[in-house]
C-alpha cells in the first residue's frame, strides 16, 4: 500500500508533543513492514536547522479567501530510512519562532496557517507519481483534510483515496470564529450542527471525525472515555455517532532511540539481565547532577512532563508535605504554567537535597532521568496515550500511574496476585483524589524495601513490547480495510 501521513509536526524536523513523536516513527515502521509511507509537513524554521533539505520541481497554489498563496515543496528522509518527507514551504506561515504560537499565546492567523497546508497536501499528492490508497490526517491542524477530499478532489486521481483521521488529544480541536469560513472556499451549507459547525464556531477537529472514512486515537480506553460527556470536550455526542469506525490503537516508541542497552546519554547501558548492576550507577549519576544526597536506599521518584493542569500536578501539590517529608527523593524536568513553575521551586527551598528541578525540555537529560529515577509519577487528569511510562518501563523504572487512558491499557497494577503471576509493571489508582494518589504512593514504598519483588517488578516492565511494529502492524490492519471499503465505495457508486 501507499499512504501518506500528514501531520504539522514530526520529529525530527520540528516537536511540541507526541504527534511528533508519532509521525516520525509511525511511517518508518510501515516501511519495514513492506510499505510505502510518505509524510507531508509544514517547512518550519526549525525544520531547516543543521538538516539535509532539497528543494523539489514541485510548486503548489491554494486559495485562501480571495487570493492565491503559492508555496514551494521540499523533500527529506525520515531518519534510518526511505521515508520521504516533503516540507511545505510557505515563509509567510512557517518561517517562525514557534509551531503554533509564541510566549503562550497561539498565532492570530492559525486557522488561515492550517487552512492553507491542508490544501497543500492534497494539492501536492495530486501531482506526486504515485496513488495514494490512504492518506493519514492527524489532529486539529488537518482536521479538514477528509472534508476537502469530498467535497472538492473526488474527481482527481485521489477519488480512490481513503482517510483516517487520528485524535492524538481531544482537548485541542481548532475552533475558529465562524467568517474562518470564508478562508477555507468550503461551501456554508457545511457550517451546521452535524458538520463544521460548533456553537457557532468552526471546528476543524469535528471536521475531521464527521468526514474521515475512520478515526482513530492513541489508546483504546481513551477511545471509550471521548464518547462521554466527561472527557468528550463537548464532542462526545459527535464521537458517539461515529462509535462504529472509531479505533483505539496505542502508540509505540523508539527502541532504537529509547533503549537503556546502547543509550548514549547514560552514566551506564544495562538491559533486562544486567539491571541490578548498571542502574545504580545511573541513579547515583543523577543524584549527583541534581544535587541530592546520595543514597541508593532512598526511592527516587521522577517526573517528565509538560507543566500543565491535564499532568495531575493539583494532587501532586495537594500531597507534597507527606510525601517529601518521607525518604524520597523527586527530580522534576519540563516547562509549562507558571503556577507549576513558582510550586516545584517552592518545592526546592523547603525540601532542600530533596527535589532536583530543571524548568525546560531536555531531551538528553531525560534519558538520564528514566535511566536513573526508580519511580515514574504519572498522576494525569487524563492522558490519551502517554510515552513516559512506555519509556519508564523500557528503563526499569517502575510507572506510578492515575488508570486513564493510554496509562490505564499499558500498565498492571501491582497487586499480589498480578505480581506472583508475572503480570504487573507499575502501580495505580482510579479516583482523581490526592487521597487515591497519596495510597498508591504508599503501596509503592511498601513494596520498595521487599527488594526480590520490587526487582521482580521492574524486570516485569522492561520485558514488554511497545515498540512501533507492534502498533504499525494494527495500523497496517486498519488501513486495508479502508482501502477495501474505499473500493466497494467507488465501485458501487460507478455508472452502470
Amino acid at each position: 500500500m501507499n499512504i501518506l501521513v500528514a501531520a504539522s509536526e514530526a520529529v525530527p524536523f520540528a516537536k511540541t508533543g507526541g504527534l511528533a513523536d508519532v509521525a516520525g516513527a509511525l511511517p518508518r515502521a510501515i516501511e519495514a513492514l513492506g510499505h510505502a509511507a510518505t509524510v507531508v509537513m509544514p517547512c518550519y524554521a526549525d525544520a531547516r536547522r543543521g538538516r539535509a533539505i532539497a528543494p523539489t520541481d514541485f510548486r503548489v497554489h491554494v486559495p485562501i479567501g480571495k487570493k492565491q498563496v503559492a508555496a514551494d515543496v521540499h523533500c527529506a528522509t525520515l531518519p534510518a530510512s526511505d521515508v520521504t518527507v516533503y516540507l511545505i514551504d510557505q515563509p509567510d506561515y512557517f518561517n517562525r519562532n514557534g509551531l503554533y504560537g509564541e510566549k503562550g499565546k497561539d498565532y492570530q492567523d492559525n486557522c488561515e496557517r492550517f487552512v492553507f497546508f491542508t490544501r497543500a497536501v492534497l494539492e501536492l499528492a495530486r501531482q506526486l507519481p504515485v496513488e495514494f490508497d490512504v492518506i493519514h490526517a492527524n489532529d486539529w491542524q488537518t482536521g479538514l483534510l477528509p472534508v476537502y477530499l469530498d467535497e472538492m478532489y473526488r474527481g482527481s486521481r485521489l477519488r480512490n483515496t481513503a482517510t483516517l483521521f487520528t485524535i492524538h488529544n481531544l482537548a485541542y480541536q481548532g475552533r475558529f470564529w465562524h467568517w474562518d469560513m470564508l478562508l477555507t472556499g468550503l461551501d456554508w451549507r457545511l457550517f451546521n450542527w452535524r458538520q463544521l459547525e460548533f456553537f457557532g464556531h468552526l471546528n476543524m477537529l469535528k471536521g475531521g471525525i464527521v468526514f474521515a472514512d475512520a478515526i482513530s486515537t492513541v489508546s483504546r480506553q481513551y477511545a471509550s472515555e471521548i464518547q462521554t460527556p466527561e472527557f468528550g470536550c463537548g464532542l462526545d455526542g459527535v464521537l458517539q455517532g461515529r462509535k462504529a469506525d472509531l479505533r483505539g490503537i496505542v502508540n509505540g516508541i523508539d527502541y532504537s532511540v529509547w533503549n537503556p542497552d546502547s543509550d548514549p546519554q547514560i552514566a551506564a547501558t544495562y538491559n533486562d539481565d544486567t539491571f541490578v548492576r548498571g542502574k545504580p550507577i545511573c541513579k547515583e549519576a543523577l543524584q549527583r547532577e541534581h544535587r541530592l544526597r546520595v543514597t541508593p536506599e532512598t526511592p527516587l521518584f521522577a517526573m517528565v512532563t509538560r507543566l500543565d493542569d491535564q499532568k495531575g500536578l493539583d494532587l501532586v501539590a495537594a500531597v507534597a508535605e507527606e510525601f517529601l517529608s518521607s525518604d524520597v527523593q523527586l527530580v522534576v524536568l519540563g516547562t509549562g504554567q507558571p503556577k507549576y513553575h513558582a510550586m516545584f521551586e517552592e518545592f526546592t527551598r523547603r525540601f532542600v537535597g530533596k527535589v532536583g528541578l530543571s524548568l525546560k525540555f531536555d531531551e538528553a537529560q531525560a534519558h538520564r532521568i528514566y535511566a536513573g529515577a526508580d519511580i515514574l509519577l504519572m498522576p494525569s487528569r487524563y492522558e490519551p496515550c502517554g510515552l513516559n511510562q512506555l519509556i519508564s518501563l523500557r528503563y526499569g523504572t517502575v510507572p506510578l500511574v492515575r488508570a486513564t487512558g493510554g496509562l490505564a491499557d499499558t500498565i498492571v497494577d501491582c497487586t499480589p496476585d498480578a505480581l506472583a503471576a508475572g503480570a504487573a509493571t507499575g502501580f495505580a489508582f482510579e479516583p482523581y483524589t490526592s487521597a487515591a494518589l497519596l495510597g498508591c504512593v504508599r503501596r509503592a514504598l511498601g513494596l520498595w524495601p521487599q527488594r526480590e519483588s520490587w526487582l521482580r517488578l521492574v524486570h516485569n516492565g522492561m520485558r514488554q513490547d511497545w515498540s512501533w511494529t507492534r502498533s504499525a502492524i494494527e495500523y497496517v490492519k486498519l488501513y486495508e480495510q479502508l482501502r477495501s471499503r474505499r473500493a466497494e465505495t467507488v465501485l458501487s457508486t460507478a455508472p452502470h
